[in-house]
């Protein structure tokens, strides 16, 4: 590794084998910037928690669960998108390349890249970049199925692991970015993302990036309001979080999952509604809420595109379009960019 790069980062490093070693900041830092974030955030007029932050262990595995719900769409439509562009990738990439993906979580997806990767190369090297740990576990699985892997995971923010990447060799990147993570971002924090992302990149290096298109609103809210109730312990479970790493005492039964579709500006949004006027303590960020019944606080939103303004955004940054692929009704696209 760049020397420079090393010394600058707070990342300790650990070796599992000689297939797999991952980069984690320290502890405290981590800590640190969740009290600061959480303190910012729930200090405002309009409440708001990131989305970013719903992904500790639980929150991951409620997750999984999430994406094999029958009114969750976006998992098996993915996926089948996936299968479908295996027999073109080849012709977009070779033995040189390296697959790091963002917000890799259990990789289920992942394999459907990694199959091509590893019948086009004699060794493959995987950068998973995720906030949660569940990366290790999936790690070590990956590297029990797949022989000829080498796997260097960062669990970091999205944009800690593109810094910690930028200049860490002359190797050319596919970069994934699966699911439809990106529509959680406003629109000006996505196209700061997508230009930050495009900084990185080096030219020869390719994004592949999920996006999930505008469609009947029943379809988009059943899917983030399901029959069973799990998209709302996935949104609760962030007051879990709090509680046990910031020392809180928000009471769970005192708020419910709100979620609706906002037609005009192409989103949903999920929100934790107060279901009492309630105080809360959170110690380690210094914090002292109150809540008025019905009071919400916005934990996501999920923005739906156009074709067209996928393909206005991506140009707008600096990406040239390679290639778009869409499922057969048309509810989510992947789209192949490089560096223009």
């Amino acid at each position: 590794m760049n020397k420079t790069l090393q010394k600058n980062l707070d990342y300790k490093k650990f070796v599992v084998d000689s297939k797999l070693q991952y980069f984690k900041p320290h502890a405290g830092k981590i800590e640190k910037t969740f009290a600061e974030e959480i303190s910012f955030s729930l200090n405002r007029k309009s409440k708001f928690i990131s989305p970013k932050f719903f992904y500790d262990k639980k929150g991951s595995d409620l997750f999984e669960t999430i994406c094999t719900l029958p009114e969750y769409y976006p998992t098996r439509t993915e996926i089948q998108i996936l299968k479908n562009l295996q027999n073109d990738l080849p012709s977009f990439i070779d033995e040189s390349f390296r697959l790091v993906e963002l917000g890799s979580g259990a990789s289920v997806k992942t394999r459907l890249i990694l199959d091509v990767f590893t019948k086009l190369q004699s060794n493959t090297e995987y950068f998973p970049i995720d906030i949660s740990e569940i990366l290790t576990e999936s790690s070590e699985q990956l590297l029990q199925d797949y022989n000829s892997l080498h796997i260097t995971g960062i669990i970091d923010t999205y944009e800690g692991g593109l810094e910690f990447l930028k200049n860490y060799d002359d190797k050319k990147n596919l970069i994934l970015f699966l699911g439809s993570s990106f529509g959680n971002f406003s629109p000006v924090n996505g196209k700061n993302f997508l230009e930050k992302i495009n900084s990185t990149m080096k030219s020869g290096d390719l994004f592949l990036i999920g996006l999930d298109l505008v469609k009947d609103s029943k379809i988009l809210e059943s899917a983030y309001n399901d029959s069973q109730g799990i998209t709302a312990k996935f949104n609760l479970n962030v007051l879990s979080r709090i509680n046990d790493e910031l020392d809180a005492d928000f009471d769970l039964n005192n708020f419910s999952h709100h979620s609706i579709y906002n037609k005009e500006d192409q989103r949903i949004e999920m929100y934790l509604k107060s279901l009492v006027n309630q105080s809360v303590i959170i110690s380690k960020s210094n914090l002292s809420l109150n809540l008025e019944k019905n009071e919400l606080i916005h934990t996501e939103y999920s923005h739906k595109y156009t074709l067209d303004q996928i393909k206005i955004l991506l140009e707008s940054v600096g990406f040239k379009i390679e290639h778009v692929w869409l499922d057969d009704q048309t509810h989510f696209s992947l789209t192949l960019v490089s560096k223009n």
